[in-house]
C-alpha cells in the first residue's frame, strides 16, 4: 500500500535541501504507482505484468532561470539539490514558469474534506488469480455469442497511484487513487470478410465495473453486428456519432481551447473568445470534483483549488483551459487546470462533459432519410490549425429513419468549426470516462465511399 505521509515528508526534505543549495524557490512532486495486469487469450493466460515504483521530480528557480531533475531514489538529496541548482544557473530564462502565488494555494482542511467526498481510493487489492478469472469470464462470454469465431484476447488490470506536491512557499498536499479496468476483443466472419470489435470498462472502484459476462457478451454482439459490411456512395449526409466516438469530438474541442495551443497560435479557435463557437444548445462543463470521477482531484498540479467551470455556455466560449504558465503568457489568471510533469506544468481538462440535450438518439435518427450511424473512426486526420477533419470510418447506414446495414471502407470529412456549429446532443449522457459526450448528430458532413 502507499504511505503518502512518508512520501510527503521526503518531499519536504528535498525542498529544504534545494533552498539550502541556493534555489530562490522550488517545488517537488512525488508520484508512486503500483499495478497488476493479466492478459488472456484462447482460455490461457498469455502474460502478466506487475510493477511498482516512485518518481521524484525537483524543480528549482534561480531568479527566472529554471531547471528540473528526476530520480527514483532519495539516498543523497543534498547532491540532487545542488545539481539542480547548478543546472538552473546556466539555463535560459523563462518569464512564465513560476510557483503559484501563496494566496492561491488550497487550504489543507479543504483538501481533507475533498479527499473524503471524492472517494477516489478503493482499498480492495485483487490477486492475480482474481483478475485472471475475470478476464477468462469475459472471453468465455464473448465466444458464447452466436457468430463469434475467435477471441483476440481479454484483459483485466488494477492499479493505485499517489501524488504528493510540496513547495518552498509552504504548501504540501497529497492524494491517492485506484483504478480497475478490463477489456475483451472478438472476431467474427471468415477469411477476408472477418470483422473485429471490442468493449471495455474502467472505474475507480471495483464495484462500479461492468460485470465480466456482460462485458464479453457486449464485445461479441458488437462484432456480429458488423458482419458483411457494404460501401456507400459519396454524399453529404447527417452523421450520428455513437457515444464511443462522440467523446473524440469533445476532445477536439477541448484541445482547441487549451491555453498552450492558444499561446502558440496553433488553434483554429484562437480568436474566438467571447464568441459563439458551437450551436447554442451546447454547454461544455469541466468538473474536477465529481465523486469517483476518472479525472477528479482535490487540487491541481500547482496546489491550486480547482472547481467546476462552464468553458462553453450555450455555444459561447467563456474561458481557455489554463495553468499558471500559459495564463501568465496570455496575461490571464490560472483556472486550476494545471497538470504536472517532471519538467513543469501544462494545462489539461479534468472530468469534461457536454451537457445532455432534450432528444433521444432514436428521435434524432428518425427524420434522417439517408445518413450514417458512426461507431468507429480510424486514423488521426485532424488539423488543429485549420480545423480540417478527415478520418476513416465504419458504422451503419441509416435509411428512412432506421439503422439498416453495416458499412465500412468509408471516410468522413468536414471542418471542426462547421461541425461544432451543426451538432445536436442527445439525452443519453453517461459520465463514464474523463471526457464524456452524449450521442451527437452533425449535419452537412461528407461521407466518402464508392
Amino acid at each position: 500500500m502507499i504511505d503518502l505521509n512518508k512520501l510527503e515528508i521526503d518531499a519536504q526534505r528535498l525542498v529544504a535541501a534545494a533552498i539550502k543549495a541556493g534555489a530562490d524557490h522550488c517545488d517537488v512532486v512525488v508520484a508512486h504507482g503500483q499495478s497488476l495486469s493479466i492478459n488472456i487469450r484462447e482460455g490461457k493466460q498469455e502474460n502478466s505484468d506487475r510493477s511498482e515504483g516512485d518518481g521524484i521530480s525537483l524543480r528549482v528557480f534561480c531568479g527566472k532561470k529554471i531547471a528540473s531533475i528526476s530520480t527514483n531514489q532519495m539516498d543523497d538529496i543534498d547532491a540532487l539539490a545542488e545539481r539542480a541548482v547548478a543546472m538552473a544557473k546556466v539555463s535560459p530564462e523563462d518569464p512564465f514558469q513560476q510557483l503559484l502565488e501563496e494566496n492561491l494555494f488550497i487550504d489543507q482542511q479543504v483538501i481533507k474534506q475533498r479527499i473524503e467526498e471524492l472517494d477516489l481510493f478503493d482499498p480492495f487489492v485483487p490477486e492475480s488469480d482474481f483478475l485472471s478469472d475475470y478476464a477468462l469470464a469475459c472471453e468465455e462470454a464473448g465466444l458464447g455469442v452466436d457468430g463469434v469465431q475467435k477471441s483476440m484476447g481479454a484483459s483485466a488490470s488494477w492499479g493505485m497511484s499517489g501524488f504528493v506536491l510540496a513547495t518552498s512557499a509552504g504548501f504540501s498536499g497529497n492524494f491517492k487513487r485506484s483504478r480497475f479496468s478490463a477489456s475483451a476483443a472478438m472476431l467474427a466472419g471468415e477469411g477476408t470478410k472477418m470483422e473485429r470489435d471490442y468493449d471495455f470498462s474502467s472505474k475507480i472502484h471495483f464495484e462500479d465495473m461492468m460485470d465480466a459476462q456482460g462485458l464479453g457478451a457486449s464485445a461479441g454482439e458488437k462484432v456480429v453486428r458488423r458482419l458483411n459490411p457494404r460501401q456507400v456512395d459519396t454524399a453529404s449526409v447527417p452523421i450520428i456519432f455513437d457515444k464511443r466516438v462522440s467523446n473524440g469530438i469533445l476532445g477536439c474541442l477541448m484541445g482547441a481551447i487549451n491555453g498552450a495551443s492558444i499561446a502558440r497560435k496553433t488553434s483554429f479557435l484562437r480568436d474566438e473568445m467571447g464568441k459563439p463557437v458551437t450551436a447554442d444548445n451546447i454547454t461544455i462543463v469541466d468538473d474536477p470534483l465529481i465523486k469517483r470521477g476518472q479525472a477528479s482531484r482535490p487540487f491541481d498540479g500547482e496546489g491550486m483549488s480547482c472547481n467546476a467551470i462552464n468553458f462553453i455556455e450555450k455555444g459561447e466560449l467563456q474561458e481557455w483551459v489554463l495553468d499558471g504558465a500559459t495564463a501568465r503568457e496570455l496575461d490571464l489568471k490560472s483556472n486550476g487546470r494545471s497538470a504536472r510533469s517532471g519538467s513543469g506544468t501544462s494545462p489539461s481538462s479534468t472530468n469534461c462533459y457536454m451537457q445532455a440535450g432534450e432528444q433521444s438518439a432514436e428521435a434524432m435518427i428518425s427524420d434522417i432519410k439517408s445518413g450514417l450511424y458512426l461507431s468507429e473512426t480510424i486514423g488521426h486526420g485532424i488539423n488543429m490549425v485549420s480545423g480540417d477533419y478527415s478520418k476513416g470510418a465504419s458504422g451503419f447506414w441509416i435509411e428512412n429513419g432506421e439503422i439498416t446495414y453495416p458499412v465500412a471502407e468509408i471516410t468522413i470529412a468536414g471542418n471542426l468549426k462547421d461541425m461544432f456549429m451543426n451538432m445536436t446532443p442527445a439525452d443519453d449522457l453517461e459520465l463514464k470516462y474523463a471526457t464524456n459526450a452524449p450521442t451527437l448528430r452533425i449535419d452537412g458532413m461528407t461521407v466518402g465511399g464508392k
